[in-house]
């Protein structure tokens, strides 16, 4: 039914889409509506645009739920707030109709901009196809996904493997008309790297913060254990016992991070360690925690937008991944540096993150992960 009502779309839209204009597209419109973690990953794609069209106007659509990691690029010309359906959890109880007619108005408002190019940076996201189709967009650039496919001008192969940066990389490459067919190792992992800078005052922040709190000599060791989905949660007392562990290095203090709705995560492990540890959850913006994460000698977690945003400040990063892949959605960084833990079950990566589809309590691709295995990994990056 969705995809007769897509192929109905895109013919509409055809009809109303403007002839592509030779030469370079002059007006470009990046579509990218997911969360933190999503935009952190990326901005790699944005440095290879500003890259091989330096004298583009670049304007980025996003959540304003994730607008604050991409508000300070210097890729972008303009940054626009759109609120996705489907991303937006305030829009739960919409009726069916919703998505469809907020397509219409933002359609209608986007062509007002006569966009020469759109690139989508998310491969199944068929609603932004859609709407750079019905903004009369000439050149629509994505990948082959079967919801996506018949509304974009140039679909890409798609491959769900695929490590969403390299795939980014490669829309941004059509776009500039850069033809060489895409292979597994094109690009090493972590370049260009993925880019958020905390402000001046972030900085100065976490510098006070460390030097309150640190004696000369101590190192920072952050383990952030809460994300967005419950089932990629390791067990508490498993963070607990990681971090009495890791105290026992030489100079080492222990710190847990976490959201506002992650402070009695962060609590409950930090009650079940035998050592004291210090904890700061809901009490930082994301930019302070970036320039705290930055500072540290190690970052531990799940598959997070926190651990990614370790990742851009050059943090070594530890990430235990369990329904989520890792091939998509792992770190974009020197692997010896950002390392990955998973069990490896027959039955991972499911992509289900509310609860195990087994019904495993736990669930047992991330149980399956023993605090040993994750202390050993912690001191070959630490040391």
């Amino acid at each position: 039914m969705k995809l007769t009502l897509l192929r109905l779309l895109a013919a509409v839209a055809g009809r109303l889409t403007r002839r592509a204009a030779p030469g370079t597209a002059a007006r470009v419109l990046v579509i990218k509506p997911d969360h933190l973690g999503d935009l952190l990953l990326a901005t790699p794609a944005l440095s290879a645009l500003r890259h091989a069209l330096p004298e583009s106007q670049v304007a980025g659509l996003v959540g304003p739920w994730s607008r604050l990691i991409w508000q300070g690029s210097r890729a972008l010309d303009t940054l626009v707030d759109l609120p996705f359906p489907g991303f937006d959890r305030a829009q739960t109880g919409r009726r069916a109709l919703y998505p469809y007619l907020l397509l219409l108005k933002y359609g209608l408002l986007l062509r007002r901009e006569r966009y020469d190019a759109a690139i989508l940076l998310r491969d199944d996201h068929w609603w932004g196809a859609a709407l750079a189709a019905v903004a009369g967009i000439p050149r629509r650039i994505g990948h082959a996904h079967p919801l996506c496919a018949p509304l974009l001008s140039e679909a890409l192969p798609y491959d769900p493997r695929r490590h969403v940066t390299r795939q980014a990389l490669d829309v941004v490459a059509a776009l500039a008309d850069d033809r060489r067919p895409p292979t597994a190792d094109d690009q090493p992992f972590g370049h260009p790297p993925t880019t958020f800078v905390p402000t001046e005052a972030e900085q100065l922040w976490a510098g006070a913060w460390l030097a309150a709190n640190l004696a000369p000599g101590e190192r920072l060791i952050v383990i952030h254990p809460g994300t967005g989905g419950p089932a990629k949660h390791w067990p508490p007392a498993r963070w607990a016992a990681v971090g009495d562990a890791l105290a026992t290095e030489p100079g080492a203090r222990i710190m847990l991070t976490g959201g506002p709705t992650e402070a009695p995560l962060v609590e409950q492990a930090a009650a079940l360690m035998a050592r004291p540890a210090m904890t700061l959850a809901g009490q930082t913006s994301v930019g302070q925690l970036a320039a705290l994460l930055g500072r540290a000698a190690l970052v531990l977690g799940v598959d997070s937008g926190p651990l990614h945003i370790a990742v851009s400040q050059g943090a070594p990063t530890l990430h235990l991944f369990g329904p989520s892949d890792h091939a998509r959605f792992g770190p974009w960084g020197e692997p010896s540096r950002h390392v990955v833990l998973r069990a490896g079950l027959f039955c991972s990566p499911c992509g289900v993150f509310a609860a195990c589809p087994r019904g495993t309590a736990g669930p047992e691709c991330m149980t399956a992960i023993t605090a040993d295995t994750v202390v050993a990994a912690a001191r070959r990056l630490l040391g």
